[in-house]
């Protein structure tokens, strides 16, 4: 396919590399290949670009298991790699591209080339960088861009090796931007941004425990006890069903000590029949007993709850019998 210069601005060829792959070359889009494989030899070498990668490098990546002697194969690919992207090394089309043999191997030069791969990795680097050195709002605006560029996993629907290899990393790269942005909303009390960041990354990684905790503590910072507890038994069922562990010790931690420690916040103190306050209601409870001490020992008594000695009542008879006799004393 020769594709033509349409006037348009800006790099001639793009490559999407996140989510589904998308090649579009001075503003034409490429979706067909004349063999199987030049696509994923064409998406190896740009990710490679500028390097001589040899036939058995190639061979390893592309075709493992089969003979790179016969050598076939590769080029096969290459012959309909130059096909569609006018990438001849003498006489390259307007794309800028040229497919290179030479000691053994392949190079692939391209001339004003964008890749969200390459974007996405360099903001995150600068977002690092710049969280690193406590510039909180340059990091917060690189960050948000790399993962606006983070369509999907890289190269979504390839399984190749050397594919999975770079899906692992990139993906590894998306977490800790969030981890760093989940932190900054944190510290600013943004609870909206900060849904949103763990909604983002439990949809790269949805085993990701941190992420539940800190859903849990900011859902329970609001007294949304409901929620606390919803998330920790989704977190719960995903650990056991799909990875056959239990939650860390600390996500069982945080559930004990936020939903107790809630609940009490939230729960009315009850009057006393008398009017007392809870201190004075508290003091005149009778001490426990200690360990060791029978129910029925007198230490087991208090008296401050012991009812009072009842006064004996007096006899009016031996009153009367006893002013008899102090009468006849003195008569």
């Amino acid at each position: 396919m020769t594709t033509a210069a349409n006037g348009t601005a800006g790099p001639a060829v793009r490559v999407r590399f996140l989510g589904d792959f998308e090649l579009t070359v001075n503003g034409t889009a490429v979706e067909r290949w004349r063999a199987g494989k030049a696509r994923g030899l064409f998406q190896y070498l740009v990710v490679h670009r500028g390097q001589m990668l040899t036939r058995d490098r190639l061979y390893a990546s592309l075709w493992p298991g089969a003979d790179a002697a016969a050598g076939s194969s590769l080029k096969v690919a290459a012959h309909a790699l130059r096909r569609v992207l006018d990438a001849h090394p003498d006489r390259p089309g307007d794309s800028g591209i040229r497919l290179v043999y030479r000691d053994f191997g392949y190079v692939l030069h391209i001339t004003g080339l964008w890749s969200d791969l390459d974007r996405f990795q360099e903001l995150v680097h600068t977002g690092l960088r710049a969280s690193a050195a406590g510039d909180a709002p340059l990091a917060r605006t690189r960050l948000r861009a790399a993962l606006a560029l983070y369509g999907g996993e890289f190269l979504r629907g390839e399984s190749a090796d050397w594919v999975v290899e770079q899906r692992e990393y990139l993906r590894a790269l998306a977490l800790r931007a969030l981890g760093v942005l989940r932190a900054d909303a944190e510290a600013r009390e943004d609870f909206v941004e900060l849904i949103e960041v763990c909604r983002r990354t439990l949809e790269i990684d949805r085993h990701h425990e941190e992420t539940y905790r800190a859903l849990m503590a900011a859902h329970g910072r609001r007294g949304e006890l409901a929620c606390v507890r919803r998330w920790y038994e989704l977190c719960a069922r995903r650990m056991r069903d799909e990875l056959a562990v239990a939650p860390e010790p600390e996500t069982r931690r945080l559930l004990a000590t936020l939903i107790p420690a809630a609940a009490r916040a939230a729960a009315p103190t009850a009057p006393t029949a008398s009017g007392a306050p809870p201190a004075v209601v508290r003091a005149l409870r009778p001490p426990a007993r200690r360990a060791g001490t029978p129910a029925w020992s007198p230490e087991a008594r208090t008296t401050v709850l012991a009812r009072p000695v009842r006064r004996a009542r007096p006899d009016s008879r031996a009153a009367a019998a006893l002013a008899r006799a102090a009468d006849q004393a003195t008569a």
